[in-house]
């Protein structure tokens, strides 16, 4: 059968090595593409249930349904921060298979102020927020976009077959 799913010909496949053994296709063909979901949401709080709802969807699709617990917490805490602390009309919400069992969501928006941990005591309304991201997080971390400033977080799971 060919590439195409059909008997007899079908579409050539670019990025196959043309020698056994070697790697010889093209840098572009050898980088492995992660799959990923984006959406632009009103910076508004509604947003946080939208964005639950979204990665909810996208966990459940590439099977890593036990991350949805922790996942839907972190991006509402993502967007929460993002519509606080940023005039943007809009947030950007990314969700990134980076492995096979690990997805990384982040949430962008035009401030180019950097988020700041806070150790609040016992009686304060706030301020929980990054400390929450860390502790759900693999990993967490901030990059400055030319626009603006990504926050993201990874988690870990085991993919359901």
């Amino acid at each position: 059968m060919g590439a195409s799913g059909r008997k007899g010909g079908g579409v050539v496949n670019a990025c196959a090595p043309t020698v056994p053994g070697t790697d010889t296709r093209p840098a572009t063909c050898r980088r492995h593409a992660r799959p990923s979901r984006t959406w632009s949401l009103p910076r508004a709080a509604r947003s946080a249930r939208t964005g639950r709802a979204l990665v909810r969807t996208v966990l459940t699709a590439w099977r890593l349904d036990d991350l949805t617990d922790d996942a839907t917490v972190l991006v509402s805490e993502l967007i929460g921060n993002a519509v606080e602390h940023t005039a943007s009309d809009h947030v950007q919400v990314t969700v990134t298979r980076t492995r096979r069992d690990t997805v990384r969501i982040a949430v962008t928006d035009g401030s180019r102020t950097l988020p700041v941990r806070r150790d609040p005591d016992d009686t304060a309304d706030r301020g929980r927020g990054l400390l929450l991201v860390e502790a759900l997080s693999r990993r967490w971390g901030v990059d400055a976009q030319p626009r603006g400033k990504r926050v993201w977080g990874e988690l870990t799971g085991e993919p359901h077959h």
